[in-house]
């Protein structure tokens, strides 16, 4: 482990220990928060007791189908703002301002649309998330250098060929960027969207257990949820790390 590794590790398993002593010496109100060795004792038993396994699996298949639209579109838009900069420009205002609207006010449009089923999550996340991944896509296809696209055009490769051999190399770390900030919007909108009008899902049983005040329930499932987000982007981020030395040789 690098020295940027280990003072990562340091402070937070610092501040892990710090929640847990002031915790157990009652600074702070065990009902209000649990401590960091409970959190993790309920989310093992809820994991291992199958009692949450349908919502767990519903709501990461849900993330897991808005997290694949939004690439894709968003991907797909990308390369048409690129390939189109009047367009680009034109669009550049409402790119910039995109999130100064909360998607969530949509979903009753989309249940409108879809029915009360799993699709107006998915509807919300993508709306919350494609943008995300279409903005950096462009950044990425715009900071190619001009001398790798000369010398494409010298080798006279096709525009397909200079998309797959030339620009999606070189742009791989904005893409990465855009995959990572795609998969944590589409957790955001599809817990949010179980929050608020759902019958099952992680959201759902965070927000029921909320309610019934079954705290260590609800820290438990929260853990699951942060661990989840944290596993996948720690997983994007090794391999794009691999990635960019490979380029970089």
């Amino acid at each position: 482990m690098t020295r940027a590794g280990l003072l990562r590790t340091g402070i937070i398993a610092a501040a892990l220990g710090a929640l847990e002593a002031a915790c157990r010496l009652g600074a702070i109100d065990r009902f209000s928060l649990s401590p960091p060795s409970e959190m993790a004792t309920s989310a093992l038993r809820i994991l291992t007791s199958g009692e949450y396994t349908r919502d767990i699996l519903v709501t990461f298949a849900t993330v897991a189908g808005a997290a694949l639209l939004s690439v894709v579109a968003g991907f797909a838009l990308g390369v048409l703002l690129y390939r189109l900069p009047r367009l680009k420009r034109a669009a550049d205002p409402f790119l910039a301002s995109y999130y100064a609207v909360p998607s969530f006010i949509f979903y009753p449009l989309f249940i409108v649309l879809f029915g009360l089923n799993r699709w107006p999550l998915v509807a919300v996340a993508f709306v919350f998330a494609f943008v995300a991944m279409a903005i950096a896509s462009v950044d990425g296809f715009l900071s190619v250098r001009p001398i790798l696209l000369r010398t494409a055009a010298s080798l006279r490769l096709t525009r397909m060929e200079t998309l797959r051999h030339v620009i999606l190399p070189a742009a791989a770390p904005y893409l990465f960027t855009g995959v990572k900030l795609t998969i944590v919007y589409a957790f955001i909108g599809v817990v949010a969207g179980e929050f608020i009008l759902s019958g099952s899902g992680l959201g759902y049983r965070i927000a029921f257990a909320y309610q019934s005040f079954e705290t260590a329930t609800m820290y438990g499932l929260m853990l699951i949820l942060i661990c989840a987000v944290v596993t996948v982007n720690m997983l994007l981020w090794s391999h794009e790390k691999r990635l960019h030395a490979r380029l970089t040789r």
